[in-house]
């Protein structure tokens, strides 16, 4: 694992990435045992059903934003064409994007953190944002999704998750408490 001396951002983005994919299981594990006029109600309300959101989540971060940082490229992927209509090959993607991201981070040098992400757009024109705070904002995009559908559980009267990165930390640092000898 490559270590990033002059500004930590590895480790703080692999503990991200390690959330990732907690609150990705956990938030499948509750979205899994729903009905389907709950789970989709109108696939027209695109990003008020919770199959939509799940599935803009696995565009956004999944098929756009980790190629761009992957192969520096903005992939041709229209969000109304990319409805899932299967909830196992949904979830299968969600976890397998979502375990991507860690082993990408860890390969990231110093000087990449410190640098810039560049990219061509789907309309051929050159981008460059910077580097860490672009991926901060991929991040923060996923939250949002999952907090989106954690408060469309609980409308629905279902319990629901813990997605909070702090009962991630505190969960975490127990698990490590324990492993101690």
């Amino acid at each position: 694992m490559t270590t990033t001396m002059s500004t930590g951002w590895t480790a703080h983005f692999d503990l991200l990435a390690r959330y990732n994919v907690w609150a990705t299981d956990r938030l499948l594990a509750a979205v899994q045992p729903l009905p389907d006029d709950h789970y989709r109600r109108d696939a027209g309300l695109f990003f008020r059903s919770i199959h939509g959101t799940l599935n803009h989540l696995l565009v956004g971060e999944h098929r756009l934003w980790f190629v761009r940082f992957a192969q520096g490229t903005s992939p041709r992927v229209a969000l109304d064409a990319e409805i899932e209509p299967d909830r196992a090959r949904l979830a299968a993607s969600l976890r397998e994007g979502a375990a991507r991201w860690a082993p990408l981070i860890a390969g990231f040098a110093a000087e990449r953190w410190d640098g810039t992400l560049d990219y061509t757009t789907m309309r051929g024109t050159a981008a460059s944002l910077p580097f860490a705070a672009t991926l901060a904002h991929v991040f923060n995009h996923g939250t949002h999704h999952r907090g989106q559908i954690t408060a469309a559980l609980t409308a629905l009267g279902r319990t629901s998750p813990e997605l909070d990165l702090v009962y991630f930390l505190q969960a975490q640092q127990a698990q490590e408490a324990r492993a101690t000898p």
